[in-house]
């Protein structure tokens, strides 16, 4: 075994836990703040898988739409809507584990049988040096498909603009209230004029 395969064989390893460990938190949690951020782990974890194939564009995706964007997004509505609720007690629960357990284990067993059965070796083949997949994509995005992405950006900043628009929080009065009176600056309020009268009346008394 060549030192490249070495490496690449521990790291798959490596990221191969992590992503089952992260996977695991998420269902096992009962805090769904740390399964939001055990989601995130998940998502790393694939996106280096998605290195260890050479689809470093994929990898970057992964990383910026779903670790930047959906993971990021689930943790502000967890922790904006913070809403806390009793759950009650739901009859025949037992029921619903073992069913649950039976479809998991079923999916494991599949997916294990379809791993051990699959010849996963594959010849080397000395070939010269392939250009990244960025580069190609990016040279098709800025010549063969240069209008629909265009329009797709356009698409994004107006849905963006629009969230900005419903999102804003700004309370305006139904009625303003134009007749309140108000005291202007450095001067003094008027006296009522019923003190003024009974000052007139106490002073007359007393001469």
């Amino acid at each position: 075994m060549e030192l490249a395969q070495g490496v690449q064989f521990v790291s798959f390893i490596i990221l191969a836990v992590m992503m089952i460990t992260a996977a695991l938190g998420v269902v096992l949690f009962s805090n769904i703040v740390y399964s939001a951020f055990l989601l995130g782990g998940v998502f790393m974890s694939i996106s280096g898988l998605y290195l260890l194939l050479n689809a470093d564009f994929v990898a970057t995706a992964q990383v910026l739409i779903y670790v930047g964007a959906v993971n990021v997004l689930i943790l502000f509505a967890i922790m904006l809507v913070n809403k806390r609720e009793d759950f009650k007690a739901l009859p025949n629960v037992w029921f619903r584990k073992v069913a649950t357990g039976l479809v998991c284990f079923g999916l494991f067993a599949l997916l294990s049988r379809m791993v051990l059965s699959t010849s996963w070796s594959i010849p080397i083949v000395r070939t010269t040096a392939i250009e990244s997949s960025i580069v190609l994509i990016g040279k098709h995005f800025f010549t063969d498909f240069l209008l629909p992405f265009e329009l797709a950006s356009v698409f994004l900043l107006m849905a963006m603009v629009g969230a900005i628009i419903l999102a804003r929080r700004d309370i305006l009065p139904d009625e303003v209230q134009t007749n309140i009176y108000k005291t202007p600056a450095f001067s003094l309020p008027e006296r009522p004029r019923e003190l003024v009268s009974s000052a007139k009346e106490s002073s007359s008394q007393k001469d």
